[in-house]
């Protein structure tokens, strides 16, 4: 099994569906603890991030870890579910959120090592099903009232929100279904989740509350949404399948469909420490480059064909980006070059963090791994 689903960027890689599904067989994954086990550890993890010094990895199973010595050790926390997780993000050294596969959103207040569940699918669906229904109303009343030149353009629009109301309905009957494929917090009150079909949800109260931001974007395909990032110079990135890249300088109130250089999946979105860079990536090794916040692209030539699934920077100008079949690209011109490394396990590697510049953690199909940032073993 070497295609990854990275923070699991849901269209990458269709094999790790059916074994994420054979991985959580576990009855109502929502409300069955994660087990504690010693491998744990060599488990697929997807991704890694930082509460203050302290490292926090999720995975699968409902698996976290993390460690207070960068990366020797690791300790298992307390999860409610079971099921995959597939990012994590700390607004301080305290609070952080983790979210997974059937909508699940997670909250600490310890540093990672308590768990509990603050949001699900099936909430999603109601939360969904409710707007979705008053949209329509609202477009019908829009619809008595309307002078004639202005009728045909508003029954086109009822009857798409007709067609929401009874997609958003189907999702419901289906359950929790649908995987939160990435989260971004930058402050304890604020943040925002992202994932297939299209979902964005923002909480502006620390999770305890969410709100649809999904209808916000011109997206209705419901292509997935499978990164959001915040780069320097302040603007946010979402992107996703077919090549979807999305920009908002407003905190997210309103987001701008952007010109994209690819047609295919991207999986990751990262800056630099320049302001205004950004870099995105993904299928066969497609990277491109802006340096006017996602205006204009410039292909990159990234010497491989491997699936590209998450960036890690350091404080510099490196950067490793890491994929399927053991590639890791390293550039240290802040994402201008890249030259590709092959691990020898050649196992795939869904994401990374610099503990300085000559030392890399990375989680992945065979758990956790020190390297350099050129992804050699330590």
């Amino acid at each position: 099994m070497k295609a990854l689903l990275s923070k699991f960027r849901y269209g990458a890689a269709i094999s790790l569906i059916s074994m994420s599904a054979s991985l959580t067989a576990v009855e109502d994954v929502l409300n069955t603890p994660s087990v504690k086990s010693d491998i744990a550890i060599n488990s697929l993890l997807l991704d890694v991030g930082y509460a203050g010094d302290r490292l926090v990895a999720v995975g699968v199973r409902g698996h976290i870890l993390y460690s207070d010595d960068n990366g020797q050790s690791w300790e298992q926390a307390n999860v409610p579910v079971s099921v995959l997780l597939t990012s994590v993000n700390f607004a301080d050294r305290k609070n952080g959120w983790a979210v997974g596969h059937s909508g699940v959103i997670l909250k600490t207040s310890d540093g990672g090592s308590n768990w509990v569940k603050q949001f699900d699918g099936d909430q999603a669906n109601k939360m969904i099903i409710t707007q979705s229904e008053k949209v329509l109303e609202d477009m019908k009343l829009e619809l008595a009232d309307a002078p004639e030149e202005e009728l045909e353009d508003l029954e086109y629009e009822v009857e798409e929100a007709a067609f929401a109301v009874e997609d958003a309905r189907l999702d419901a009957t289906v359950g929790a279904s649908k995987p939160l494929l990435d989260v971004l917090f930058s402050s304890d009150k604020d943040g925002f989740v992202v994932g297939a079909y299209g979902f964005m949800f923002k909480t502006t109260d620390g999770g305890l509350s969410w709100d649809n931001y999904g209808d916000r974007m011109d997206n209705p395909d419901r292509f997935h949404l499978n990164a959001i990032n915040k780069i320097k110079g302040g603007a946010l990135l979402a992107v996703g399948e077919a090549g979807v890249i999305y920009r908002s300088t407003d905190d997210g109130e309103s987001w701008d469909v952007l010109d994209s250089p690819y047609s295919g999946s991207l999986f990751g979105v990262s800056g630099t420490n320049e302001e205004n860079v950004v870099l995105v990536f993904g299928l066969r090794g497609n990277v491109y480059r802006s340096e006017d916040a996602g205006d204009t692209w410039s292909a990159i030539d990234s010497e491989t064909q491997s699936t590209l699934m998450s960036a890690a920077t350091s404080t510099g100008d490196g950067i490793s980006i890491v994929g399927t079949s053991g590639s890791v690209l390293l550039s240290e011109d802040g994402g201008k070059t890249f030259t590709e490394t092959i691990r020898k396990d050649r196992l795939s590697n869904a994401s990374a963090i610099y503990i300085h510049s000559s030392k890399v953690v990375m989680v992945g199909e065979s758990g956790v791994v020190l390297t350099n940032p050129s992804g050699m073993s330590l």
